[in-house]
């Protein structure tokens, strides 16, 4: 058998992979720029912070995380991330969803290292509708197939907020039921 050249393997992965340390990209891949719009020196030495719609849902999604990658140091979820240049067909600023999952190589201290996939849900269209951080929230639980229940106990949020925040995304993506609402999130 001949021997793997890992690095190559990394390189040339179908999904986008980083490297973190502290939240912080060490490495990336080529998939990785393609979904960004970004050059590896865009990238590689910045906060994931420049990937997301906002610093504060940067800081709210690695809040949100934490307590599951100490638990099982892996955690994944469907989130709405920007592209940050116009390299590869994106456009620089563009929000997409895109599905994001972590290793956390210590689970004491969960975003010192880790490895992280990402999939874009968007095919390269843009989110059409402008969402609140918290619609965006909602949304992401809607696309894992949670109940209001299920979603309010994730968010620490009543169900009957999540009621009025899905009722929201279903008007703003003029959606009947909530199957077509995540078809709907899903293609942008």
């Amino acid at each position: 058998m001949p021997e793997i050249d890992y690095r190559l393997a990394f390189e040339h992965a179908p999904v986008g992979m980083v490297v973190s340390s502290n939240r912080t990209i060490v490495a990336c891949n080529e998939r990785v720029c393609e979904i960004f719009g970004a050059t590896p020196s865009a990238l590689v030495g910045h906060s994931f912070s420049i990937l997301y719609p906002s610093v504060a849902e940067f800081e709210r999604i690695g809040k949100r995380m934490e307590p599951f990658l100490n638990a099982s140091g892996r955690y994944a979820d469907n989130r709405m991330m920007k592209r940050l240049g116009g390299l590869h067909g994106a456009i620089a600023g563009e929000t997409f969803w895109c599905h994001v999952t972590g290793h956390a190589m210590n689970r004491a201290a969960p975003h010192e290292a880790g490895i992280w996939t990402f999939e874009d849900l968007g095919s390269r269209r843009a989110v059409k509708a402008e969402l609140t951080p918290r619609e965006r929230e909602v949304a992401a639980q809607v696309m894992r197939g949670l109940t209001s229940k299920e979603i309010g106990k994730a968010l620490g949020i009543s169900h009957r907020t999540v009621e009025l925040h899905r009722a929201r995304l279903m008007r703003k993506y003029a959606a009947a039921t909530t199957a077509e609402l995540v078809q709907k999130l899903i293609a942008g």
